[in-house]
């Protein structure tokens, strides 16, 4: 299920980093510190690979989706 702008805002920090995946290989990492980055996971040549789109709330959901 797709993530909402609101689900992103309400994200907490935890004691361990942790990802909330909006779909396709797109998701939210947020961080102990209360930092929230934008990656897209993806597979290139059978390894999987991570590319990092931005931070939040700088780079926002839909800026996320469209690099993504």
């Amino acid at each position: 299920m797709p993530l909402t702008d609101a689900q992103v805002k309400q994200l907490q920090p935890k004691e361990k980093p942790y990802k909330t995946f909006d779909g396709g290989g797109l998701y939210i990492e947020v961080f102990p510190d209360g930092a929230k980055r934008w990656r897209y996971k993806y597979r290139f040549g059978g390894k999987e690979k991570r590319l990092a789109l931005g931070v939040y709330p700088k780079v926002g959901l839909k800026d996320a989706r469209k690099k993504h």
